[in-house]
């Protein structure tokens, strides 16, 4: 599926997942639906849509309404706090660190909950690499170290060089034309970016492994639902870090008890996944295992390669149902 295509679905399955909500909850309150450029988008992708694909998207949406609104009793039962908001997140907020898609409000006593929504997919994170990008200070605010960017910056020069000199000539070049480019580009700079990951962690006293999944899930608690067309299912995981999720709406609780997740305190492992030449794995305590896939993200050279982020394995006390559909 190319990546454009992706994104559309990825779209209008947020606003499958909105509209799900909505027509769960609105015969019993008032509830009111932000018109917004993003909604309007959202909407758009969806209805352009074919009757088959959109039946999916609703039958995977309803799934995860069925599931969510079961635990969290504030969206079924809203005591004197109406209207219930829903919105669409902006794709900025996602920069900003707030992974979000779905946000159900009540502004009366500012309770809310987040979807993140992922259409047969389960990635967290597109982060980029260049010479110019401080991953340290950007991911955990401590500036990476002079030697990581004297091993990544003569690399990413050459690509822009590729680059400039392609477009002199009027005929912008690609990846597919690069010999080896695992070898010459991937593997050296997942070497330093390891490198540096270990060194921020030992001149840090611990905190770089919780940092970073912090960076990567968001700084606010949230229900990630992905969908699976081909098994007609719909996965929610309790990304419950802050323990803002499951709250009680007066005398009405959820009968499951979602436990609050601990953050990860060592790096068990970092290297690259057996049999690959583009990803790595970081390994932690508490059950905590990353996927990093580096790759070319355009089919044209560019001084950049952006990161593919899976979180391979949580903690065993993590929330997760599976709801066919």
């Amino acid at each position: 599926m190319a990546a454009g295509e992706q994104t559309n679905n990825g779209k209008a399955f947020e606003y499958a997942c909105l509209m799900s909500l909505y027509h769960y909850l609105n015969a019993e309150q008032e509830i009111v639906i932000e018109d917004t450029p993003q909604l309007r988008t959202a909407k758009n992708f969806y209805e352009q849509k074919q009757d088959k694909i959109k039946n999916n998207l609703d039958a995977a949406a309803n799934a995860a309404a069925r599931v969510i609104i079961r635990l969290e009793p504030q969206l079924q039962y809203p005591s004197k706090n109406i209207p219930l908001y829903l919105s669409l997140q902006t794709d900025a907020q996602g920069m900003k660190g707030d992974v979000r898609d779905v946000i159900c409000i009540r502004k009366q006593n500012a309770w809310q909950v987040g979807l993140s929504c992922k259409h047969n997919h389960h990635a967290v994170k597109h982060s980029r690499l260049s010479d110019t990008i401080d991953f340290g200070a950007d991911w955990f605010g401590i500036p990476c170290s002079k030697k990581y960017f004297s091993e990544v910056v003569p690399l990413f020069s050459k690509l822009r060089k590729i680059r400039d000199d392609s477009k002199e000539e009027g005929s912008p070049a690609l990846w597919s034309d690069v010999p080896d480019k695992a070898e010459r580009y991937y593997i050296p700079i997942l070497n330093a970016f390891m490198d540096e990951l270990r060194r921020l962690d030992n001149e840090n006293n611990g905190v770089i492994p919780a940092a970073l999944v912090n960076y990567l899930i968001g700084r606010n608690d949230f229900y990630k639902v992905i969908t699976n067309d081909s098994k007609k299912t719909t996965r929610v995981e309790a990304i419950n870090i802050a323990g803002t999720l499951n709250r009680p709406s007066e005398k009405h609780k959820s009968i499951v008890e979602i436990a609050k997740l601990k953050l990860p305190t060592r790096f068990y492992h970092i290297g690259f996944k057996q049999g690959s030449d583009n990803t790595i794995e970081v390994v932690c305590d508490e059950g905590w295992t990353i996927s990093m896939r580096i790759h070319n993200a355009s089919s044209k050279i560019e001084p950049s390669l952006k990161f593919d982020v899976n979180l391979v394995s949580l903690p065993s006390s993590i929330h997760a149902q599976v709801e066919p559909w």
